[in-house]
């Protein structure tokens, strides 16, 4: 391995380290307590290490001097392989390109909110009691686009349709009717991605 690979290798490493540091603590470590977090002896090893991730874009000073996470701090792995959901697949193996969560999800961050689903109304599009819908805020919407609906004062996300001329909220669960309100609803914005945990 060249030096260069070494020196990459040792980056990426500690860079892990600090990313994991601030998914527990939600900000980053001292310089004088980076060393020991990270095992390494010298001062002028950190100095350095911080450097080359400012210079990739990893870490950024802000005002008051502290560090703070760079714009490429919270990348992920993009895999170049796909997985196959029904027959196998070949194996994964390292490579592809790196994104953002928020590259992946959020377009417009200024009116996007995570809304969490409780209900499962909209099951047969994949849209599950417990996930979080991403959702730009706007008062219009398409024909057929998921919406986050205002009816009495209550949420509900469901399909927008039209029938007779008038709008209408279509579930996406046989078990549920088409909601057609009699009275003036909102739309609160619209649904543009979904996430879930385990």
């Amino acid at each position: 391995m060249t030096d260069f690979n070494q020196t990459q290798a040792f980056d990426l490493d500690k860079l892990g380290q600090l990313r994991d540091y601030f998914a527990s603590y939600h900000s980053l470590p001292s310089y004088s307590y980076m060393q020991q977090l990270l095992n390494v002896r010298s001062k002028d090893t950190i100095s350095k290490l911080i450097a080359r991730l400012k210079l990739m874009g990893f870490l950024d000073v802000a005002p008051d001097k502290k560090l703070s996470p760079g714009r490429r701090f919270f990348e992920r792995p993009l895999s170049n392989s796909t997985v196959q959901a029904g027959a196998f697949s070949a194996t994964h193996h390292e490579g592809g390109d790196y994104i953002t969560i928020d590259e992946h999800l959020v377009k417009k961050p200024s009116i996007t909110e995570l809304i969490p689903v409780r209900g499962d109304s909209m099951k047969d599009l994949g849209i599950m009691d417990g996930d979080t819908v991403v959702v730009e805020k706007r008062p219009t919407a398409n024909i057929g686009d998921i919406v986050v609906a205002i009816i009495d004062d209550k949420f509900t996300i469901k399909t927008l349709g039209k029938e007779n001329n008038q709008f209408v909220l279509i579930p996406a669960n046989k078990e549920f009717e088409t909601i057609r309100p009699k009275e003036q609803f909102y739309i609160y914005g619209v649904v543009a991605g979904q996430f879930r945990t385990y």
